[in-house]
């Protein structure tokens, strides 16, 4: 079996995304091209520390970048070739630096949102009014939408971890007309006979027909059937990310906010405005999912600076 084949299988076989296997085949190539196609077990550390500060040093990529090449270099050895690094990984490190969080205030969330009709009005105020990752909001299953308890489960989240978050009051209207228009969508497939959804895990193998089920069906579904490029089986998926991320952008340009919006900029608003609110950064923390408190506290960061420059001694000298 060839190397990149074995990566997938290995991959697939501890369930990451799609998205994670792509990313380490991406950084894989990489590494063994830029060693003029030597084959990693002929290589180790001090090949992994020559890629990594030419990343660092020559392409200038960013601590986040270099540090995803390392775990795909890391998964490779440790995983697929079972081959210890002995020697510590001493490479030159892409240069860090404190940035904080672009952060829209309430007004220009409301100028961005009246910018975006339709299903991605709809997906752009659950990122923001609860909080939710882009692929989060995307891969929402109907069964995981609570209307009476105002609730958002949200499944396999980053670090594979479930969370409940608010389900926005506004929204439900929205939804409820979104579920309608899922439940004709469903009626069509079942007499079209097409493949039921994908489904996490072994649950397609215990219950062969859940996918077919409405409960476990996109709640943002694609209007198109699409080969699935893990298992080749036609099937409905969610909406691509491509489409919401070009509302967004071309809403940015209607509104007439000059900042750097991308749709994870409404989970940083939704979080600063939770805790100009007066919310507690553990509650934050919880409803973000965070592993760590010190990852909530960089919007703690931006709600101090804001206080501090608010007190401007012009203004003062002016009044």
């Amino acid at each position: 079996m060839k190397l990149l084949d074995r990566v997938r299988g290995i991959i697939r076989c501890r369930h990451f995304s799609l998205q994670t296997e792509r990313t380490y085949i991406y950084w894989i190539k990489r590494y063994i091209y830029f060693h003029k196609i030597r084959h990693p077990k002929e290589m180790g550390s001090k090949e992994i520390n020559a890629f990594l500060s030419h990343l660092a040093l020559k392409q200038k990529v960013s601590p986040s970048t270099q540090n995803i090449a390392l775990n795909a270099l890391v998964f490779l050895y440790k995983n697929v070739l079972n081959i210890p690094l002995d020697d510590k990984i001493n490479a030159v490190r892409a240069k860090s630096r404190e940035k904080m969080p672009v952060v829209l205030s309430t007004n220009e969330i409301g100028l961005l949102l009246n910018n975006l009709t339709g299903l991605p009005k709809v997906m752009a105020s659950l990122c923001y009014g609860a909080g939710l990752r882009k692929m989060e909001c995307h891969r929402l299953r109907v069964k995981d939408v609570d209307f009476d308890r105002k609730e958002i489960t949200v499944r396999q989240g980053k670090g594979n971890k479930d969370r409940i978050v608010p389900l926005p009051v506004t929204t439900i209207n929205a939804l409820k007309c979104q579920l309608d228009f899922l439940k004709e969508l469903h009626k069509k497939d079942e007499l079209e006979n097409i493949a039921g959804v994908e489904l996490p895990y072994a649950i397609e193998r215990k219950y062969p027909n859940a996918g077919k089920s409405l409960g476990w069906q996109w709640f943002f579904p694609s209007l198109q059937i699409s080969k699935d490029p893990r298992s080749d089986i036609h099937r409905r998926h969610h909406v691509h990310p491509s489409v919401l991320a070009k509302h967004i952008r071309k809403a940015v340009r209607n509104s007439g906010i000059y900042k750097h919006i991308t749709i994870h900029v409404l989970r940083h608003s939704f979080a600063t405005h939770l805790l100009e609110s007066g919310a507690d950064i553990r509650t934050v923390q919880e409803l973000l999912g965070h592993n760590d408190v010190k990852t909530t506290q960089i919007y703690t960061h931006v709600v101090n600076h804001s206080s501090k420059i608010s007190l401007s001694p012009l203004d003062k000298l002016a009044s």
